[in-house]
């Protein structure tokens, strides 16, 4: 199921004031051991386009200024900054995507040199702790992009048989430059890494087989050099971002239930590097850790609590939380939402909000001031607010986005966006382009909850709507919608629903459900669990939402299906999806449509193609955004 950041990317945009043509981009932020420089991907796009732009490697001081720039690939993507230990080298990565190469880097000085290539796929490098060695996770002779929201390999010939599927390998590198040696074994799809202290192996997360679907049933496992492989841990919970705790004893990683590799949101665990028990250093804390950070001074995380996102320290020890900061923003950097100095004094991320521009910051953890001012002058002239209700026993919250110049004793349509997941959270963040743009600016209010089923208030929140999709989570929307209805002008004869992925399946189940809507928008979404269960490329994330398989247990994917409420849908519904969507196949979206044609409601399906869980061409974007505004037009306004 595909995360928020997709909806974000799409329709999270704010509707601009002011003559700024460009918008700046920071990714990818990093901060060198000793504190005293930040990395960064660095574009400007201008305001409205959907168009790739190619970055540039950008070296700031800590106080915002450029130092240097470096772009040894101008065909090229980047990614995957990595400091090595003395911070006097950066090693990064370049993919050429009609090549199929990608090239590994290291920045000294101002010459970026060459340390390898690989026919393939690369990501996350790492440097050994003595600083002579490089790894990275290689996918040699890689058949796709990896990630399961990546647009799926063709499927033709005989499927599932050897050599038809990738496997993300732990490769080693002299960082002087050579060839590489691969460590973990051929049969194994390696996730996340870490290296051990001493420098002789890894721990990290893996599984057999295919890497898009397992990743739900993956091991907690160490790696040595010599080839030997172990394993740690197996517990019955999704894990993200392995860590070597501080003294080198435990590994601490980020657990819970989750429906998307890399859509972090759990508790933090340890458990003792030569296996044993787990211990949950935050049970019963009423917040998602989203990211996990071990420095010399100790154990910090980032969170989401309820509508805020934050930063904390974790005692790795005896458990326990001391929250350090805790806002209405979201934060990005790198692989998690903060970066570190090796002491742990200082830190540095991407800052953003709903009616804030993104800005570099960096200060003491907890109190970051901002450092960069390229977008001071991009406004919006929209408002957002935290919106918070109670239903069926719970508080649940969500984010109300008003257009601008709202007159008195005027009503105005509502969308309500429906996230990704279903374990995921909306959180503040900036956008400049897309549908909801066009939204705010025709006079349209935005509504997006984070039902049960979302990160932000724990695991037990989160784990709310197992084996209940569509039930108790659409009576939190519902009643989060007459929330929003007794403090804002929405007229509740003009509502629309929106949602894309499990989004997409809660707009398909909502018009099965409900009459309150007058238009929506399904978006790569499920209309039959049992057809979808042996459709998608990614099955193993089902059982822990449902118990069991399809065929074990048909009769609840029976009951959340959309298809089988088909009847009582009238809401006009438009319904898009890619062509090669691994997560959530055209198969579906064309049952949803041609159910509803049967009953006469009026729809529209759209395949793109070549595209995958995401709608990543900028010819398709763009035609997506005219089509869902349209669409909300014609019925809402």
């Amino acid at each position: 199921m595909y995360p928020v950041s997709f909806i974000a990317a799409l329709a999270l945009s704010a509707a601009l004031s002011g003559d700024v043509a460009t918008l700046h981009k920071y990714d990818g932020l990093s901060l060198s051991p000793d504190g005293k420089t930040l990395a960064t991907f660095e574009s400007a796009a201008t305001v409205g386009s959907v168009a790739s732009v190619h970055s540039l490697l950008t070296l700031r001081d800590t106080s915002g200024k450029i130092i240097a720039t470096n772009d040894p690939c101008a065909e090229c993507k980047y990614d995957a900054l990595a400091w090595s230990p003395d911070s006097l080298a950066l090693a990064f990565l370049a993919a050429d995507r009609k090549s199929g190469v990608t090239t590994l880097y290291v920045l000294e000085g101002k010459t970026a040199r060459v340390v390898t290539t690989i026919k393939g796929n690369a990501g996350r490098p790492r440097w050994s702790p003595d600083g002579k060695t490089l790894a990275v996770l290689a996918t040699v002779g890689a058949r796709k992009e990896t990630g399961a929201t990546q647009a799926g390999a063709a499927l033709v010939g005989e499927i599932g048989v050897a050599g038809a599927i990738d496997e993300q390998r732990i490769a080693t590198v002299p960082a002087a430059g050579g060839d590489l040696s691969f460590v973990s074994p051929a049969d194994t799809w390696v996730y996340e890494y870490s290296w051990l202290p001493d420098g002789s192996g890894f721990v990290g997360t893996a599984a057999k087989g295919d890497g898009d679907n397992n990743w739900w049933t993956a091991k907690l496992e160490a790696f040595g050099r010599d080839g030997s492989e172990r394993v740690i841990a197996a517990p019955k919970l999704q894990m993200n971002m392995p860590k070597v705790s501080p003294d080198g004893q435990n590994v601490l990683f980020i657990g819970g239930l989750m429906s998307d590799f890399g859509v972090v949101g759990g508790d933090v665990y340890s458990v003792p590097l030569t296996g044993g028990e787990l211990r949950n250093l935050t049970a019963d804390y009423k917040a998602s850790f989203t990211s996990l950070s071990v420095t010399k001074s100790g154990v910090l995380a980032t969170l989401i609590s309820g509508g805020d996102t934050g930063v904390a320290r974790i005692d790795p020890l005896k458990g326990g939380v001391s929250v350090l900061s805790s806002g209405p923003v979201s934060s990005s950097a790198g692989e998690g939402r903060m970066a570190f100095d090796a002491a742990g004094t200082t830190a540095a991320a991407v800052v953003e909000s709903f009616t804030q521009a993104p800005r570099i910051a960096f200060g003491k953890p907890g109190d970051l001031k901002p450092v960069t001012s390229d977008n001071d002058a991009v406004t919006v002239s929209f408002s957002a607010k935290s919106v918070t209700w109670t239903h069926d026993g719970y508080e649940v919250q969500g984010w109300l986005l008003a257009p601008a110049d709202v007159e008195k004793g005027k009503t105005y349509p509502m969308v309500t966006i429906v996230h990704g997941g279903p374990a995921s959270a909306v959180t503040p963040r900036f956008s400049a382009s897309g549908s909801m743009y066009e939204l705010l600016k025709g006079g349209y209010y935005i509504f997006q909850p984070n039902p049960r089923g979302s990160f932000g208030q724990g695991q037990a929140f989160t784990r709310a709507n197992v084996r209940d999709f569509g039930g108790a989570d659409l009576g939190d929307i519902l009643s989060g919608i007459d929330a929003v209805e007794r403090i804002a002008p929405v007229d509740d004869k003009r509502l629309g629903v929106f949602g894309h992925s499990y989004g997409g399946f809660m707009t398909m189940w909502t018009v099965t459900h409900s009459k309150r809507f007058k238009a929506a928008v399904a978006g790569a979404g499920i209309a039959n669990w049992i057809s979808y269960y042996g459709q998608n490329g990614i099955d193993q994330w089902m059982i822990p939402f449902f118990g069991a398989s399809a065929y074990d247990d048909p009769a609840i994917y029976d009951k959340l299906s959309p298809i089988r409420y088909i009847k009582n849908a009238v809401t006009p519904t438009f319904i898009y999806v890619g062509e090669r969507d691994v997560e959530c196949p055209p198969a579906q979206s064309m049952e949803m449509w041609h159910g509803l044609k049967a009953q006469g409601v009026p729809t529209s399906l759209v395949i793109y193609e070549g595209e995958g869980h995401g709608i990543r061409k900028p010819e398709h974007i763009r035609d997506l955004n005219n089509r869902i505004t349209g669409w909300f037009d014609t019925y809402l306004k």
